[in-house]
C-alpha cells in the first residue's frame, strides 16, 4: 500500500505563553500544501525494515518517525506483522512544512486502514501526539485553527484554490530551539482565527509570524525571497514555522513568470 504524505504552511503563527513544563503554547492556522513524499508499506516474513530515497535524511535511521509510529502501534497490537518501509523524500527536512511530522503521522493511517486495526480519528491524534506536536494535524489534514502545542485543533473553513502558492526553500537550517529563544510571548491583539476570515489582501499587515523578525535579522536571504515575492504581485508571503521556508500567494489568473534563484515549487 503507498501513501502519499503532504506538507503544510503555518498561516500566522504566535507564541503566547511559555509552559511550566517548557513547551510553548502557540496560535497558528495549519494549511495543506500540496507537495508530497511517497510512502510505502508491504508485508514481509522477515524482520522489519525501512529505506530512503530521494532527499538525503539526517540522523539515525531508527529515530524516523515512520519507525517509531510503526513501535507505538505495534506495542499495543502485537499482531501486527513485519513490514517493509520505504520513503521517498521530497519535502525539504528542518524547513517549517512539517515533512518529518507528516511521513510520522501518515505511517499511523497506513498502518491503521492496511491492517484493519479499527483506530478512530480521536485514537490517531493521540498516537500522534506522541510523535510530535504538527504531527495531530496530518490526522485531519484540512485547514485547522491550532492551541496548546499545536495539537489542540479545530477544523475551520478555509478554500485557497483560487490562489496558486509559490514556495520557496532557500537551504537555510534554522534551529528551533534557538528561534524560540529569540521570542518574548505574548498574547496577540487579534486572533489568527479572525484574520484568516478576511480577504486575503488584507494579510498583509496583520497576520504575523512572530519567529519572522529574528530569523531574517539572522538570516537576510528570508527577507530577500519575501521582498521577492511581494515584488512579483504576492497578495500575501510569510515564512512558515520557525523557517526557512517562505511562500506567496499569487491569484490564479496571474502567471509565475519571474526568476527565483532558491530551490522552489509552484503549487
Amino acid at each position: 500500500m503507498v501513501s502519499f504524505p503532504n506538507c503544510k504552511i503555518n498561516l500566522g503563527l504566535h507564541i503566547t505563553r511559555k509552559r511550566e513544563d517548557g513547551y510553548h503554547d502557540l496560535e497558528t492556522v495549519f494549511y495543506p500544501i500540496n507537495l508530497k513524499d511517497a510512502l510505502e508499506v508491504v508485508t514481509t516474513d522477515g524482520e522489519l525494515a525501512f529505506t530512503t530515497s530521494g532527499l538525503t535524511i539526517d540522523g539515525n535511521a531508527d529515530s524516523n518517525l515512520c519507525l517509531k509510529a510503526y513501535h507505538l502501534l505495534k506495542a499495543d497490537f502485537p499482531q501486527l506483522p513485519s513490514v517493509k518501509m520505504h520513503l521517498h523524500k521530497a519535502i525539504p527536512m528542518g524547513a517549517g512544512m512539517g515533512g518529518g511530522s507528516a511521513d510520522g503521522a501518515f505511517t499511523l493511517r497506513l498502518l491503521n486502514s492496511k491492517y484493519n486495526l479499527g483506530l478512530t480519528t480521536e485514537q490517531l491524534i493521540q498516537y500522534a501526539l506522541q510523535l510530535g506536536s504538527d504531527c495531530p494535524f496530518f490526522i485531519i489534514n484540512k485547514p485547522a485553527y491550532a492551541t496548546g502545542r499545536g495539537e489542540v485543533l479545530e477544523e475551520i473553513t478555509l478554500d485557497l484554490s483560487a490562489y496558486t502558492f509559490v514556495i520557496v526553500n532557500p537551504g537555510i537550517h534554522v534551529n528551533t530551539g534557538w528561534a524560540f529563544s529569540q521570542l518574548t510571548p505574548t498574547q496577540p491583539k487579534q486572533s489568527i482565527r479572525d484574520i484568516i476570515q478576511q480577504p486575503v489582501e488584507t494579510w498583509k499587515d496583520v497576520l504575523v509570524n512572530d519567529f519572522e523578525a529574528a530569523v531574517i535579522k539572522r538570516h537576510p536571504a528570508i527577507g530577500d525571497i519575501k521582498e521577492l515575492l511581494y515584488n512579483n504581485g504576492a497578495l500575501y508571503a510569510s515564512m512558515t514555522g520557525s523557517g526557512s521556508t517562505v511562500f506567496g500567494l499569487f491569484p490564479k489568473a496571474q502567471p509565475i513568470a519571474f526568476a527565483i534563484p532558491w530551490t522552489h515549487w509552484v503549487v
